[in-house]
């Protein structure tokens, strides 16, 4: 009989990490602490294999898999850069959590430094992954300030595509909600997430944005959170997004 596949094996920090109690930086420093068991022996060594389904890992005495799954949404503040940690010292978008006592979360997507509005978080890789997934996640909804108006033509072209550098970059739905002088918002929706995609179609198209707002994810608004603010999602609203 042909032997069964050999059962996949991964760092216990990755494995930490993939469970979504930690980042994996953060992963092995607790391993390094001497706070990780495995099979009921405690290990230093952060690449330190574990067997899939096989070997029981804990941090601090507790199953990796026995904490409570947390979803929340923040009003990101402009400014603030989604990592957890910066190597240029740049804040980032963990002080707006500072002092919740919530686990480790991890950002759903990204909003650049310069972006603002509706960020997710969450401990739950799976879920996560599905609100990521660009084929199969739901679209994100966006409020930009342009310099300048564009008109019907550019529009059109906006939901046309454009290249850049090779790459073609489109919006979904592109309206003008508003304008005045020299300046316009437009109301963008995009069903995939290329980096900085709609930055780079606007500049493409010669409409440099001014501000940039995330207004919602898939039927998930931002609504009235203030900014900087925070909240837990609901069942129902983890559900909508990727249950």
């Amino acid at each position: 009989m042909p032997k069964p596949p050999p059962t996949p094996r991964h760092g216990v920090a990755r494995v930490i990490s993939k469970a979504g109690l930690a980042s994996r930086t953060q992963a092995a420093a607790w391993v390094r602490e001497g706070r990780v068991a495995v099979a009921g022996q405690v290990v230093r060594d952060p690449e330190h294999p574990v067997r899939a389904g096989l070997d029981a890992v804990l941090v601090d005495g507790a199953p990796i898999g026995a904490q409570l799954r947390v979803y929340l949404a923040l009003n990101k503040p402009r400014g603030l850069v989604t990592t957890a940690t910066d190597e240029r010292g740049r804040p980032t978008v963990y002080q707006c959590l500072d002092g919740a006592g919530l686990p480790w979360l991890a950002p759903v997507g990204r909003l650049d430094q310069a972006s603002e509005g509706l960020l997710l978080f969450s401990n739950d890789p799976a879920w996560a992954a599905r609100i990521t997934d660009p084929a199969l996640g739901p679209d994100k909804s966006y409020h930009v300030q342009v310099d300048g108006v564009p008109d019907a033509a550019a529009l059109s072209r906006m939901h046309e595509g454009v290249d850049d550098g090779g790459e073609t970059l489109a919006a979904k739905h592109a309206s003008v909600l508003r304008s005045g002088g020299r300046t316009a918002w437009l109301e963008i929706v995009l069903d995939e997430g290329r980096n900085r995609q709609i930055r780079r179609l606007l500049q493409a198209l010669d409409f440099p944005v001014l501000r940039l707002l995330r207004v919602a994810i898939g039927p998930l608004a931002l609504g009235e959170l203030p900014k900087g603010g925070w909240r837990h999602l609901t069942p129902a609203e983890v559900a909508a997004l990727g249950g």
